[in-house]
């Protein structure tokens, strides 16, 4: 039997769920999508030109080539091979300083329509320095099936900056990869299922078994039994309106439902490059002692000199002492009673003075010994 949804009854639930008090949730928008409403990257190959001097030059023989192509194509005749192009090009008669070519990527959001405008990215490729104050111009951006979906051009605005003088040099962030805001525009639609499928598909953006389970509750607790069903704990297939004017308005009340999603796994973020560590509410640890110590070794150089007695042969030299000493401190070890909680692992590694460094060492050991309940993650 078909499941039947109302436009009337979808109101009624609307009005019922403004009014109804509502306990400690999270909205189905934040932590699922639609699969039609996916996003398609795109990819060019332009040129920019306008530059001061920073560009490829002679010496990138694709740059010089492009240039050839795009002249003869605007009506410029220029005669002979591209051999002769890129000769006149190394003897100066024809400065190419002034162009680079580039990439260009682009995403293009779901539901994107002709017309509209998308940012881009323009980054060199060949020899160029800087691409600050170039103009890009027109280049086709194509999908993953070849066919040209956007069409990019304007103004490049590179934030990157890099000046040298007398062998020093200044970078502040890159000079060769920029952006164009607004750069881009949509000439081609990508085909979704959204207006013909019998079925809408609700993407998690994690994978989580009883998150699944409690969109498809909310979902048939709200407009009747068999409206979802859970393909598996990623994916909610729902089953869609016959009316297609209805369908905006269905997902509409269907993103706002709000459920409760399963916790998060246990998990131990650390990243050994700035010393953080973030644990998650979730992580225990099993029965475990733990000490953690330095040793210090210092060295003390002292330079004296050595005088002979007046009536030797011998004469004045240096004399260098060194006094090394190793320093051990006596750090006190704690113990890690079975299935402590987060706040509990805090203060035993604040008790005795852990650093960053010190926790991210304790953290690795106590996953080697079996004792860390949780996903170990390092970045």
């Amino acid at each position: 039997m078909k499941t039947l949804i109302n436009i009337s009854r979808i109101c009624v639930v609307a009005v019922a769920l403004a009014t109804a008090p509502q306990a400690f949730a999270d909205r189905v928008k934040d932590i699922a999508s639609a699969a039609a409403v996916r996003s398609n990257h795109l990819i060019g190959y332009g040129l920019v030109v306008g530059l001061q001097g920073t560009g490829d030059g002679a010496d990138v023989s694709f740059t010089a080539q492009s240039m050839k192509g795009l002249l003869n194509k605007l009506g410029v005749a220029l005669n002979g091979p591209l051999s002769d192009f890129e000769a006149a090009a190394s003897s100066g008669k024809i400065d190419i300083k002034n162009v680079a070519a580039v990439m260009v990527t682009a995403e293009l959001p779901g539901f994107s329509k002709p017309g509209q405008k998308i940012d881009v990215n323009v980054s060199a490729i060949g020899k160029a320095s800087s691409l600050r104050g170039g103009n890009l111009l027109m280049t086709s951006l194509r999908g993953v099936d070849g066919e040209v979906y956007a069409l990019a051009q304007g103004p490049i605005a590179a934030s990157g900056v890099e000046t040298n003088s007398a062998g020093s040099q200044v970078s502040i962030g890159v000079p060769t990869s920029a952006r164009i805001p607004g750069g881009g525009q949509v000439e081609r639609t990508v085909a979704n299922p959204f207006d013909q499928s019998d079925f809408l598909v609700l993407n998690l953006r994690e994978s989580d078994f009883t998150t699944s389970n409690a969109i498809v509750e909310a979902i048939n607790g709200t407009f009747g039994d068999g409206v979802a069903n859970a393909i598996d704990g990623m994916s909610i297939s729902v089953r869609s309106p016959k009316d297609t004017n209805q369908r905006v308005a269905f997902m509409s009340l269907i993103e706002n439902l709000e459920v409760k999603p399963g916790e998060p796994p246990a998990r131990v973020v650390v990243n050994a490059r700035t010393g953080t560590v973030v644990i998650s509410r979730n992580v225990k640890v099993s029965a475990a002692a733990v000490t953690h110590g330095t040793i210090s070794v210092s060295i003390a150089a002292t330079n004296e000199v050595s005088q002979p007695n007046a009536a030797s042969n011998g004469t004045t030299a240096g004399v260098g002492n060194a006094t090394v000493g190793i320093d051990e401190p006596t750090n006190p070890m704690f113990l890690f009673k079975p299935g402590v909680d987060l706040r509990e692992i805090v203060d035993a590694v604040n008790q005795v003075g852990a650093t960053p460094s010190s926790l991210i060492a304790i953290l690795e050991a106590l996953k080697s010994s079996g004792s860390l309940r949780a996903e170990l993650v390092v970045i």
